[in-house]
């Protein structure tokens, strides 16, 4: 329907005024209380009636004049504790917090497309929840708190939006199966025998110990996994010892793993174990691992995959709606996916000649702001086609 084109269109202006009002104000995890405000208003004014949930969350309906399905569509509302160096007249003005992964665009591009489909009301089938979720930056995120109260009752599917920096702005990305994979986090601690530097022969050096254990752990995706899978494995800190001439008796891992599936990601915790085990005997050191097994795998529904598709053809054409391979990212929309299908894609929003350059979670990060009249078009397009569709949505 041109129509849609048309009233977003006209909602654009007020859709990134949203943004940079999000942007310049951003909130973390559990905090959104202005943010949860602002959201309140502004669905409000639209004759909803929206309340709280998942204490910093936003849930809201809309009731077409035709019959149909029910179809949640969610955005993420919190920002980074990161310092914003984007040089905007919308850099945060929140020391040390920042909305560096689009969460502020989401934000909007989901009150814009309730404002849009306020406005096809008569002509909408079925019925539309609007799901803003707190927290998805913080584990254990905030979308299992939503499903807990209620979010998804009688809810037929849901879809989801991510502005994506790596895609250029005028595309989307979307894949039918795996899309984005489980992020597990873990902490080694590794005790040795600390002593003085010059003499070793008396210490169990935790941090050499350590040392070893990081170059061995890293052989456990290139030769315990099938080079046909997809995992990671990265160790992001290392902490051991205060100072030059002291061996230290302690070191502390902390890294990551990421996987699609169990089978996968105890592959690794075992084989981890092991190696662990093993340098730790060879050195006479003792250890413990203590494992925090994140979100679920994002896995798309492919038929709902191929309505978001299509609505992305319809907006961007055929030869910028991408199908992507997985990325090794996570996100808490799969706990939704677990309850009832749905599907997930990325809006791209890289602009080289704008100088948006820079990746998600990096001091830099902005968006061409183009990104959120499309990703507002597909998501109405999409909702509006599951809505009034006629076919059995599976899991």
């Amino acid at each position: 329907m041109q129509i849609i084109k048309g009233l977003i269109e006209k909602h654009y202006d007020s859709i990134v005024s949203l943004r940079r009002h999000f942007h310049t104000y951003p909130e973390l995890s559990a905090q959104e209380y202005n943010t949860q405000q602002r959201i309140l208003e502004e669905l409000s004014a639209l004759g909803l009636a929206p309340h709280k949930i998942a204490g910093t969350g936003v849930i809201a309906k809309l009731q077409g004049a035709l019959p149909g399905k029910t179809i949640a569509i969610r955005a993420d509302i919190d920002a980074l504790e990161l310092q914003d160096e984007c040089g905007k007249p919308y850099q945060s003005q929140t020391p040390g917090v920042c909305h560096a992964c689009g969460h502020d665009g989401h934000t909007a591009m989901l009150i814009g497309a309730a404002k849009t489909l306020v406005e096809l009301k008569d002509r909408l089938a079925g019925t539309i929840i609007f799901l803003f979720q707190p927290s998805e930056e913080c584990f254990p995120g905030g979308a299992a708190p939503m499903v807990e109260e209620g979010a998804l009752a009688d809810v037929d599917a849901i879809i989801g939006t991510h502005l994506w920096q790596s895609l250029s702005s005028g595309t989307s990305g979307i894949s039918y199966n795996r899309m984005m994979a489980s992020p597990d986090s873990f902490t080694i601690t590794i005790k040795g025998r600390g002593g003085h530097g010059s003499m070793p022969h008396q210490t169990v050096d935790a941090l050499l110990v350590g040392a070893q254990v990081v170059t061995a752990l890293h052989t456990i995706i290139s030769r315990n996994i099938d080079p046909l899978e997809q995992a990671v494995l990265s160790i992001g800190s290392f902490k051991s010892g205060d100072t030059f001439n002291i061996i230290p008796d302690t070191a502390t891992l902390i890294g990551t793993v990421r996987s699609f599936t169990m089978e996968i990601k105890k592959i690794v915790f075992d084989r981890m174990e092991q190696i662990v085990s093993g340098i730790c005997l060879a050195a006479g050191a003792t250890f413990q691992i203590e494992k925090n097994l994140g979100f679920p795998p994002v896995i798309n529904n492919p038929q709902i995959a191929e309505v978001f598709a299509n609505a992305s053809v319809e907006t961007l054409g055929a030869e910028n709606t991408l199908t992507i391979d997985p990325v090794m990212g996570g996100e808490d929309f799969s706990v939704y996916l677990e309850k009832v299908p749905g599907a997930f894609i990325f809006i791209g929003t890289g602009n080289k000649d704008k100088g948006i350059i820079y990746p998600q979670h990096h001091p830099k990060f902005d968006i061409d702001e183009k990104a959120l009249a499309y990703g507002t078009e597909i998501m109405v397009r999409t909702a509006m086609k599951l809505s009034s569709s006629n076919e059995n949505l599976k899991r």
